[in-house]
Parts: structure tokens; sequence; C-alpha cells
């Protein structure tokens, strides 16, 4: 089941901004930045943790580690909510799963693997896709070059500008 849009007011669209361009920043610097006291600023990142909209983590670069990354697109065999959810929770097991789509279309999922180079890929491929009975068939797709990553997630929409 998804879960409802958190009601968010006009601080808290600019607090979580700054947040993800800088999650290092000092309560003082976000509270003077968004017009709040730093108490104000905590209490806010206190309730963005308990409802789970915000959690910290350590963001590595990925070419300082010499990662290889693939998309892979897979097809199921059969409709079934119980393979789905085993499908589903085997993509969240692996580690060197950093993202898992489902799509509507042609192909059922979409998998960004990140691995530590093309032997890693195929052995990681082959364990998650080659043995598993739902899959119909899967392509493999190596990335040459990332134009852009982000983390950045829209707080709301855009405002338009009248010409």
């Amino acid at each position: 089941m998804a879960k409802t849009p958190a009601a968010l007011d006009e601080f808290d669209h600019r607090l979580l901004e700054l947040l993800q361009r800088d999650a290092s920043a000092t309560l003082t610097a976000l509270g003077e930045a968004v017009g709040l006291s730093a108490s104000a600023v905590q209490r806010r990142l206190t309730r963005y943790r308990k409802s789970g909209l915000l959690r910290q983590i350590a963001v590595l670069d990925p070419r300082q580690l010499g990662t290889t990354l693939a998309t892979v697109l897979v097809a199921m065999e059969r409709e079934s909510a119980k393979l789905h959810a085993a499908f589903h929770a085997r993509m969240r097991a692996a580690p060197e799963v950093q993202q898992c789509y489902t799509l509507a279309g042609e192909w059922d999922y979409l998998v960004i693997l990140s691995t530590t180079g093309v032997a890693h890929c195929r052995e990681v491929a082959d364990r998650l896709f080659m043995d598993e009975g739902n899959i119909k068939r899967y392509e493999t797709r190596m990335v040459f070059d990332v134009v852009k990553a982000g983390l950045h997630v829209p707080t709301r929409a855009p405002v338009r500008r009248r010409k």
C-alpha cells in the first residue's frame, strides 16, 4: 500500500531542499536559511525521521571505487503476486541491486546493478536472474558513462511563471 504524501508547509519544503544539498549543515545554519530557530529545525528533523521521510546515509563516489554499473531488463514468465513478492525480496536482499523498478510494457522490471567489475556483474546477473524459475528472459546492458546520477527528490511541483 502506498504511503500518502506528507503534509508539508513552506518551511518544510525549503528545509528539505537544503538538506538534500548538504545534510551536514548545522541546525543554526539551516534555521537562518529558512527563517526558523535551531530548536524548531531540530523538531522538524525529528518529525521527518519518525515519519520515515528522512534518513541519513553516506553517499560514496563510485568513480573513486571503480564501480561497474549495469541495467537489467527483466520479463517474468507468469503473473503471480507470490512470485513477484519473491522477486522483490530477492532484489531487496542483494547488495549489488542499487535500484529496482516495476515497469509497464514489454518488460516487467528495470534493475540497476552496481558491481566491482564485469566478471562480478556476470556472477550477480547469473545468481539473480538465471537460477530463478519465473524469469522468462532478461537483458543486461553495461553502462559506459554516467551522464547524471542524482539523489535529489522534488518536494513539490515547480511554480509556473507567467510570461
